[in-house]
């Protein structure tokens, strides 16, 4: 199990450092910092799991709009130590961010440290999971679709056809759900960018819109979707595509 964690805190303050030491002797691997947003940018091979101590939460209200923008692209787990009114402006800057979980000042050192273990074991099996990449320009929509997956797959959020092409120059995908009509680059667009690229030429991609239209679909077929769905579909009926597009791929390795 992969038992590392992000500790973003002030380095001088006693509840981090003790925070710290009874992490380690839980044979966690800590990488520390302070609410700079460009420290935390630095930090390189980060976990996905990230533990925030606020001191003072005017100093801390930047890195939460920092990981509110950088939740959209990479999943990451985030719980917070804090007064009752820290966490209240926490989630009043992430009013659509689950927190995994959420501390009460005064904290119980070697309970929260408990808590973590169980939080990195959950984020462990989640990681096993197959990545889906949603790219929509409809943040509620995202947002939908994310809870739908998110207790079967890893799911990852972009809200244009560039950054999709971004986020996957650096990342490994699974499956892309993709939606059709976005401005500057739409879904087909995109889709033939990822098709002319070797590395994400065989990423398998469905399209997922409301363009239901017979020349709309003849459009892409050349580009050789897996799936053509509309969003009018149900989520049990969503899964259901998605779980046999994913039993297929197995039943292939046999």
């Amino acid at each position: 199990m992969d038992k590392r964690i992000v500790l973003v805190g002030d380095p001088k303050s006693f509840m981090v450092g003790s925070i710290v030491k009874e992490l380690r002797d839980r044979e966690f691997e800590v990488l520390q910092a302070s609410g700079n947003v460009d420290e935390i940018e630095n930090l390189e091979n980060k976990p996905s799991v990230y533990l925030v101590y606020i001191d003072e939460m005017a100093v801390m209200r930047d890195l939460f709009i920092y990981l509110k923008d950088h939740s959209i692209e990479e999943d990451i787990s985030l719980s917070v130590v804090g007064s009752k009114n820290d966490l209240e402006q926490v989630k009043e800057i992430m009013p659509n961010f689950r927190l995994a979980e959420t501390f009460m000042r005064p904290i119980n050192v070697k309970d929260m440290a408990e808590k973590m273990e169980w939080i990195v074991e959950a984020e462990d099996e989640r990681l096993q999971k197959k990545k889906i990449l949603l790219v929509d320009d409809d943040g509620t929509m995202l947002r939908t679709l994310k809870s739908w997956l998110e207790t079967h797959y890893q799911v990852f959020m972009v809200n244009s056809g560039m950054a999709a092409i971004t986020f996957l120059a650096k990342n490994e995908i699974d499956l892309i759900l993709l939606d059709y009509e976005m401005p500057i680059t739409t879904g087909p667009q995109v889709l033939e960018m990822l098709r002319s690229e070797e590395n994400t030429a065989k990423i398998p991609v469905m399209f997922l819109t409301n363009k239901g239209d017979k020349e709309s679909v003849m459009n892409v077929l050349g580009l050789k979707p897996e799936k053509y769905l509309l969003k009018t579909m149900s989520k049990s009926a969503l899964l259901g595509q998605i779980d046999e597009f994913f039993e297929k791929e197995k039943a292939k390795q046999y």
